[in-house]
């Protein structure tokens, strides 16, 4: 009997839904349940594949190839359980399946319209693929009162009613701000929140109060009070040291204890929360801390790196270290007066990581010869990797014109010898149609898992334990693989292949303390309570590193 929690969001945005919602589920999943979470995105966009990072912050990709909201990362980092298309889906998504069956005349000449034909895809979404579940979660993008999440909760009160007492709660994250000339906590938001999405048909079981002082015992008793809910329901969140100490924070303030009282299941298992306590244990107590440069061109965004920021840290807790990472922009070596050892000299490992464009290349690659000429690790992420295969060509094998065809102008006349480009530039008539027989042609995004073999004596065979791998990848480009022999001839192994042989998937250095490059992006895989291997052992480099400055 698959239970249904709706996580709303009201004041201000930024409240934390989805970390609160990947706290939750993992809570639960401590008491032996089973749970998955979902999101919904009130914004007309198919999907943020082609959003920018600005806008948007870092596109998470699932196993099965879907371009998703960033909250699906904490999802997957708090619960371990693999995010599918099914879990990620927008307004645009919504309507364009909409208007596709209505041009099909899948609705028989009927007037199509937002109730009940949206409100019924919106439903069909959230009890798809949910028989094996106990619980599902579902989180409501942006706030409650929005124009564009009208649809949105008006589906949620559908499905309340649908599902029948017992069988859905309401969850109601909002904001009880300090007023520093008053000296107070102030309530009235809190109040108006909740009147709005009740004014909706929708009653909230539980809040959910942000605020950055203790909330009185005074104070939840008002809020219980004028907003209809228990006393006990009127949860603090207040902010933690580090985003993996929520789930035990929330558990201390009885979150998941008046959830499940919500749905009468009294009493409860009680919840195996070690590994939670052992993850805030290592973050808590490091004994020791190294520096990791990030070069990138959008370092001034932190959610646009999100899972590689987390990824660090899982490499951290690894190693029982603090990794504090410094964020460079990679277009600071491009200008006259860029100082690449000056500000890399200080740096216990080096990471470039994925991007798309021209802009900050140049200084990527300066990067990329600065780890490996003074023996830095150095990890390359999908674009990092091909920088990796630009720089050795440049420097060790002498091409200096050698590029990627990612650079290239629309005008420009076509690269003879690229190092990097779309696989039909670089492969044989006949090698595409071998992959295309397969399959797999290529050349344009590839998206989601694919598998990869290792080469059994090989530096990153070694830090997986295995020679065959699945990681997800988000590119349009390729390394060319007629560049193998060459850069090989100049210590660049070629030491992860796809299947075929025919894409090199990872780089590595034989001659380097740590110089691997990757075209897949591990940091989507990596969890708390269990770091990716790349990582940990990178962090492990980078602490060796430390300890010989």
């Amino acid at each position: 009997m698959t239970r249904f929690i709706f996580i709303t969001g009201g004041v201000v945005s930024s409240l934390g839904k989805g970390l609160m919602a990947a706290s939750l589920a993992a809570l639960l999943q401590a008491r032996g349940y089973r749970v998955r979470i979902r999101k919904f995105d009130p914004y007309l966009n198919v999907d943020p594949g082609t959003m920018s990072p600005y806008q948007h912050g870092e596109v998470y990709v699932t196993d099965d190839g879907a371009e998703t909201d960033l909250d699906l990362g904490h999802y997957e980092r708090f619960t371990g359980v693999s995010a599918r298309q099914s879990d990620n889906v927008t307004s645009g998504r919504i309507y364009q399946q909409i208007i596709a069956r209505e041009r099909r005349g899948d609705y028989l000449g009927a007037t199509v319209q937002v109730i009940p034909h949206v409100t019924d895809a919106i439903k069909a979404f959230a009890r798809a693929e949910t028989d094996d579940l106990d619980f599902v979660l579902c989180e409501i993008g942006g706030t409650v009162g929005d124009i564009e999440s009208l649809p949105f909760i008006e589906a949620i009160r559908q499905l309340r009613n649908d599902l029948g007492r017992g069988q859905s709660v309401s969850v109601h994250v909002t904001l009880v701000p300090f007023i520093a000339a008053a000296g107070e906590l102030k309530t009235k938001p809190t109040q108006h929140s909740v009147r709005e999405l009740a004014a909706l048909g929708v009653q909230p079981d539980v809040l959910v109060c942000r605020c950055e002082r203790p909330l009185p015992d005074g104070e939840k008793a008002k809020i219980a009070l004028f907003c209809n809910v228990r006393r006990e329901a009127v949860i603090a969140a207040l902010d933690a040291p580090s985003i993996y100490a929520v789930p035990l924070q929330y558990h201390a303030e009885g979150l998941d204890d008046e959830v499940l009282r919500a749905f009468d299941i009294e009493p409860a298992a009680t919840p195996d929360l070690r590994r939670w306590s052992d993850v805030q244990e290592r973050l808590a107590n490091p004994e020791g801390e190294v520096t990791i440069g990030v070069v990138g061109k959008y370092v001034g965004l932190p959610d646009a790196y999100k899972s590689l920021n987390e990824a660090l840290v899982h490499g951290g807790i690894a190693n029982r270290v603090k990794v504090k990472v410094q964020w460079i922009d990679a277009e600071l070596f491009e200008a006259p007066d860029g100082d690449v050892a000056a500000r890399l000299e200080p740096m216990h490992g080096i990471l470039v990581p994925g991007a798309f464009g021209e802009r900050g290349a140049e200084g990527k690659i300066a990067s990329i010869r600065f780890a490996r000429e003074r023996r830095v690790p150095f990890f390359g992420i999908c674009f990092g990797m091909q920088m990796a295969c630009v720089e050795a060509a440049r420097n060790l094998v002498g091409e200096a014109a050698a590029t990627s065809t990612e650079f290239r102008e629309k005008d420009d006349p076509p690269v003879a010898d690229p190092v990097v480009g779309m696989i039909s530039e670089w492969m044989s008539a006949e090698g595409l149609q071998r992959r295309a027989e397969g399959g797999d042609l290529g050349g344009t995004m590839r998206l989601g898992a694919y598998e990869a073999e290792l080469g059994g004596n090989s530096h990153v065979a070694g830090i997986y334990g295995a020679t065959s791998i699945s990681e997800r990848h988000r590119h349009r480009y390729e390394v060319n693989l007629a560049w193998r022999e060459r850069l090989e001839a100049q210590g660049l192994l070629f030491s992860g292949m796809s299947p075929d042989g025919q894409l090199p998937e990872i780089v590595e250095r034989p001659d380097h303390p740590w110089f691997v490059g990757v075209q897949f992006h591990p940091e989507l895989k990596s969890r708390p309570f269990e770091p990716h291997p790349l990582f940990a052992s990178f962090v492990a480099a980078a602490l060796k590193q430390s300890r010989l400055v």
